[in-house]
């Protein structure tokens, strides 16, 4: 072999090693290319958007919040510990809000069904109308005579007042007084002779009695002037 084919020989072999070489760079610069053509837009928009906080953002404020963050570190760990914490503490309360929900549901469309809602709105509506109609002072005028009222409430819870009461109530069923006559003097002491007159007599004078005792209490219970 002369020296002529040995030259030719060896620039095959280097041509054969510089063309992957050059068809990796060429790909080098179509990427580059591709790259600059897209990235001019981004830059840009970037620039653009850049302009708009320009005059409130200064180099100097980002370098004290990089500080301000490294010395908060420990602050931002534990502020996201009791993120984490919320996170658990929602993730398992949310089987019991789904039990909880539909029944609380049901019962606030068990109320409405039975007009509760509709009582506490009206319940409003009068105190409006009460505000309205009466001044503060006759308000307490109004509580101090239910305060009176519930008073009289309790007393009359007395079983032997009700169960006067409910005797007085038969006795006024049964009254016919279609019958009645007239009746003089001795006709009156003629019919006081009678057993049962003689009983209505006593139960009379008791109550005579006990209404004597009224005017003794409204005398006393007069405040002094």
């Amino acid at each position: 072999m002369t020296n002529e084919e040995l030259i030719l020989e060896r620039l095959d072999r280097i041509e054969s090693r510089i063309d992957p070489l050059a068809e990796s760079a060429l790909s080098m610069k179509e990427f580059k290319d591709d790259l600059l053509a897209m990235s001019q837009p981004v830059s840009k928009s970037l620039i653009k958007e850049l302009e708009g906080v320009e005059s409130s953002f200064q180099l100097e404020d980002l370098t004290v919040l990089s500080k301000r963050m490294l010395r908060s570190v420990k602050h931002i760990i534990y502020s996201l510990d009791q993120l984490e914490n919320i996170i658990d503490f929602v993730t398992t309360l949310e089987p019991v809000l789904r039990l909880m929900v539909p029944q609380l549901i049901e019962y606030l469309n068990g109320l409405e069904e039975k007009g509760v809602f509709r009582i506490i709105k009206a319940t409003y509506d009068i105190r409006a109308k009460i505000a309205t109609a009466y001044t503060a002072e006759d308000i307490d005028q109004i509580g101090d005579g239910l305060v009176a009222l519930l008073g009289l409430a309790k007393k009359s819870s007395d079983p032997q007042f009700i169960k006067l009461l409910e005797n007085l109530t038969e006795v006024g069923a049964s009254l016919d007084l279609s019958k009645s006559r007239d009746v003089g003097p001795f006709g009156f002491f003629s019919a006081c002779s009678g057993t049962e007159s003689k009983r209505g007599l006593g139960v009379l004078l008791e109550l005579t009695k006990a209404m004597g005792d009224l005017k003794t209490s409204s005398f006393t219970s007069q405040p002094e002037q």
